[in-house]
């Protein structure tokens, strides 16, 4: 029998639900995002603009290995959320226990040969130069805490799977308060230098794995897998696959895009330009943290009452979503229109990067008012378990358009061509979602 949580995802009021659900989710990522923030500037104020520019580096490697997690866990977790309002309690257990052991066997499997060719993969990455150095230490600590932050990821993803947002809020909570205390023990105070903050890093990713182990063998969870649920099941896995490959594929293009951005701002303007698109990037994970709170919230909302086949249930999420997300993006808008100096000055004093920063972070949120669209767009395929559309609309923002605009419009106009890159990039894939989803509500949620 279903738990009450999981139940009421097909019961109470969508707007009741979407809050519930994206509340604990913003404040999740907002804390997560903080961490990120606030661990740019430790790292910025007390060892340099340069390791700025060395975690910049790191990140796209690193994410890529956890994201398999994420990927797992989001294709997983469309097929627990559907299962469970279908009632099919077999197929929600067998799901989970095939991706605990997909995940080990990735994650570790990406790992050791990332440990292998450090030398060669960091240079790629835009670890050139003075970068190349403080880029390797930070590398090295935080791959081996790279599959517990895969776990965490994908085991995140069940929690709100099952209706228990609370939870995974407070396991997205704990690395990023663990991260900030260790930064300042390790950095501040014991002077580590960037092993300090790579340290920090990962024992931080430890933290977060040591409490949702004991949430899933405390009986907080209504998914008690047994033996026979870890045995990988083909028809699953290709389930998981299929859905999680969107996932997948967009932290992938996030990894190309890194490592493109790294290497053309480095022959724009050296480490000074790297350094910029370190601060907007962060940024980026940051003010956007209520839209993507939204976005995670809609997820399992959509998938229950798809599988429930309480249509016009989805079909009011759909909408709900779209207008809560994109007043919260105006909102983001409008503050960094108005603060981006400010904002550039709480991460460095450096008068450069404080000089070039401020333009090209205004043009990159130019189109936050309207993304929000997209992102809900490409996320409601996925939940519904229509894994190629999903798969597409994902890509369509920064593998099909993005990509090809940075690697023309610097060509012309120089870092300005780079910058104005994204909000067409925005502009473009969110006309195409647009049409595509309003297609699939005509045709299928009546």
């Amino acid at each position: 029998m279903q738990r009450k949580e999981s139940a009421e995802l097909g019961q109470k009021p969508i707007s009741k639900l979407l809050i519930g659900q994206a509340v604990p989710a913003s404040i999740g990522i907002l804390v997560m995002s903080l961490n990120i923030l606030i661990d740019t500037i430790f790292v910025g104020n007390w060892i340099g603009p340069i390791a700025i520019a060395a975690i910049n580096v790191v990140l796209p490697v690193s994410f890529f290995i956890a994201a398999l997690g994420m990927a797992i866990g989001i294709g997983g977790s469309s097929i627990i959320s559907r299962a469970l309002g279908a009632n099919d309690k077999l197929k929600a257990l067998k799901t989970f226990g095939n991706q605990i052991t997909l995940t080990l066997i990735l994650t570790i499997g990406m790992v050791v040969p990332g440990l292998i060719f450090m030398d060669s993969i960091i240079p790629t990455f835009g670890g050139k130069g003075d970068i190349f150095d403080p880029a390797k230490i930070y590398y090295t600590v935080v791959l081996y805490g790279v599959p517990f932050l895969a776990l965490c990821m994908m085991g995140n993803t069940v929690i709100r799977a099952e209706g228990k947002p609370r939870f995974a809020m407070i396991a997205m909570i704990i690395p990023s308060v663990g991260n900030l205390i260790l930064d300042y023990i390790l950095i501040n105070q014991l002077n580590w230098g960037m092993a300090g903050a790579a340290w920090a890093t990962t024992a931080s990713y430890l933290c977060c794995f040591a409490y949702i182990l004991w949430f899933f063998l405390s009986g907080k969870s209504e998914l008690r897998i047994s033996r026979t649920h870890f045995r990988l099941d083909v028809p699953i896995l290709k389930e998981i696959g299929s859905l999680g490959a969107v996932t997948l594929a967009r932290q992938a293009v996030v990894s190309i895009v890194y490592l493109l951005m790294n290497n053309i701002l480095f022959k724009l303007g050296g480490e000074t330009s790297i350094t910029v698109y370190a601060i907007i990037a962060r940024m980026l994970m940051f003010a956007l943290f209520p839209v993507l709170g939204v976005t995670q919230g809609f997820l399992p909302i959509a998938g229950f009452n798809y599988g429930a086949e309480k249509y016009q249930r989805v079909r009011k999420s759909i909408n709900l979503a779209i207008l809560y997300s994109c007043t919260l993006g105006l909102a983001i808008f409008a503050g960094i229109m108005f603060f981006a100096e400010d904002i550039v000055r709480i991460f460095t004093q450096n008068e450069t990067i404080i000089a070039e920063t401020p333009s090209a972070m205004r043009w990159v949120f130019a189109a936050t008012p309207i993304v929000a669209l997209q992102l809900i767009g490409a996320a409601y395929f996925q939940a519904i378990g229509k894994a190629i559309p999903a798969f597409l609309l994902t890509l369509s923002r920064q593998g099909f358009i993005f990509i090809p605009l940075v690697l023309i419009l610097p060509k012309f106009y120089g870092e300005t061509g780079v910058w104005v890159s994204f909000p067409l990039a925005d502009l473009f894939s969110t006309i195409i979602t647009a049409y595509f989803l309003n297609r699939e509500i005509v045709r299928t949620l009546k």
